[in-house]
């Protein structure tokens, strides 16, 4: 049966164990003078003890050390059976308090004499507080654990080795944490990095090891850090990455939190997509140089054989003109249409040997080759076309480029030319060329409709790619977007020489330009 004995703000759930009735309310009497409300239930066997037990929660169990049926010591035993921790504290009788305290070795809290009742309250306020602080550390270890647990668990389904590394103030390192994937990334269990962190390091190449240390010491200020380096394994070697972030400690020590992984297959794709991209860049110059080997065979054809025989034929169309009669005139009307057909002939001869192979670039430089591909450029379209060379050539001193230098520039300013042509609405072009720094500084704009990124992002925009193209082939630097006054503007820079010498790179807002438009 429970009974509530007082009401009040602070009450107490208490098992009473004890033969008489009048022993027992002695106890909650003195709870109830210090202000305790007490729901209370009196068992006086082991069967009620752990009914009660079962069906309710105890703050505290009060007994007296002998019973006739059921005694202090069966509680205790029961209490350890349950695996309970609900403090039993002995009420005894002042002739009996020597025996009572023997019932503590068997895990009583603590003995309260009969006279002494007014210390009942505080030693169950102190033993019940004592509880609930067991239990909130119970519970907290049981969270560790299974956050301990989920942790190893994450771990280890992780590829790659999970750490934690601490290094102290003297440079000692330790590992607090290693996942299982140690094993199959650096061949090393777990026990042999946490007993020797030396290890770790030892496995990677020794060109390798400066770089890592580098990278740690950077990484303390919480940047994180992303590493890669090579591992010695197998009788080979491995890629691996390494991110971490690295925290100082309070003693001056550092600790390192991160993921070691393997990349091995992604540095073999990587080197396999440079071969292959190295590849494709030793076929595309190949493939220009073989088309440049055609055009200047085509060009020799045309200037020498067909260029011969206009010649021959404009000679001979001559001469039959001037044998032929005044009347009628409608003859010698024919024969000046047929030379002039021949002079417009051999003037495309002469304009598409010229666009094929320009001697001129060879024989007179690059700025007179541009100046001349812009006049051609002009009478074809119409279109205004100023070239701007005074700075380029106001420096005597500067080396020539070198032919292929000069022809991938003439080839990008007759390819910048055509899209203008066609794309462009324009009416006015401005090509400038100057040099500064050991390298040359090209610009091309004009006055049309703009470029927009769709323009520039075009799968079938073949003309950009070859400029591209011939940029990277010679290590150069290429920028193209829209003008500040409208049109389009392409900026490329290139070394003077073919090897790629170094210089600064140049901007237009760094240097004046030519106001061409």
């Amino acid at each position: 049966m429970v009974e509530l004995l007082h009401s009040s703000e602070k009450s107490l759930h208490l098992l009473l164990i004890g033969d008489a009735v009048a022993d027992t309310q002695a106890w909650l009497d003195a709870l109830a003078g210090a202000g305790y409300a007490c729901h209370h239930q009196r068992v006086n066997s082991g069967t009620a003890f752990r009914s009660a037990l079962h069906s309710g929660t105890w703050d505290a169990v009060l007994a007296a050390p002998k019973l006739s049926r059921f005694t202090a010591v069966t509680a205790l035993r029961i209490l350890r059976e349950l695996r309970l921790d609900v403090p039993l504290i002995i009420v005894a009788e002042v002739d009996t308090a020597n025996s009572a305290f023997e019932l503590m070795r068997g895990g009583a809290r603590d003995v309260v004499t009969s006279d002494q009742l007014a210390r009942l309250a505080p030693t169950i306020v102190r033993e019940t507080a004592e509880t609930r602080e067991r239990a909130d550390h119970r519970a907290a270890l049981a969270m560790l654990d299974e956050s301990e647990a989920r942790l190893r668990a994450l771990a280890s389904n992780i590829p790659g080795m999970v750490f934690q590394l601490q290094r102290d103030a003297k440079g000692i390192d330790q590992f607090l944490f290693v996942s299982e994937g140690c094993g199959p990334l650096l061949g090393l269990r777990q026990h042999e990095l946490l007993a020797s962190p030396r290890r770790f390091f030892l496995r990677f190449v020794a060109e390798d090891r400066p770089g890592l240390e580098r990278a740690l010491a950077e990484s303390i200020a919480g940047t994180p850090l992303y590493w890669e380096g090579r591992i010695r394994r197998d009788g080979g070697t491995k890629w691996v990455s390494l991110r971490s972030l690295g925290r100082y400690l309070a003693d001056g020590g550092t600790l390192w939190q991160g993921i070691v992984s393997d990349i091995t297959g992604s540095k073999e794709v990587e080197a396999a997509l440079l071969s292959s991209r190295a590849q494709l860049a030793e076929l595309s110059s190949h493939l220009e140089a073989a088309k440049e080997e055609e055009r200047e065979r085509i060009a020799r054809d045309i200037h020498d054989e067909l260029g011969s025989i206009l010649v021959a034929i404009k000679i001979e169309a001559a001469l039959l003109a001037g044998k032929l009669p005044a009347e009628p005139p409608a003859l010698r009307t024919k024969a000046r249409a047929i030379e002039g057909l021949l002079d417009q002939a051999m003037s495309t001869a002469s304009r598409v040997a010229r666009e094929l192979r320009p001697g001129i670039l060879k024989e007179f430089g690059l700025p007179a080759a541009i100046e001349c591909q812009a006049e051609d450029f002009a009478q074809r379209t119409h279109i205004t076309c100023r070239v701007e060379s005074s700075e380029y050539n106001a420096d005597a001193e500067a080396a020539e480029p070198d032919e292929n230098t000069s022809l991938a520039l003439f080839r990008i300013v007759q390819e910048a030319l055509t899209n203008i042509a066609k794309h462009a609405h324009a009416s006015l072009v401005a090509v400038s060329l100057r040099r500064a720094n050991n390298r040359i500084v090209m610009e091309i704009r004009d006055n049309g409709r703009g470029i927009s990124d769709d323009d520039m992002n075009k799968p079938k925009s073949f003309g950009l790619r070859g400029i591209r193209e011939r940029i990277n082939s010679l290590h150069g630097e290429f920028e193209i977007a829209a003008a500040e006054h409208g049109g389009t503007r392409l900026l490329l820079t290139v070394p003077s020489a073919a090897n790629g010498a170094d210089g600064e790179t140049m901007r237009s807002e760094e240097e004046p330009q030519a106001n061409l438009f």
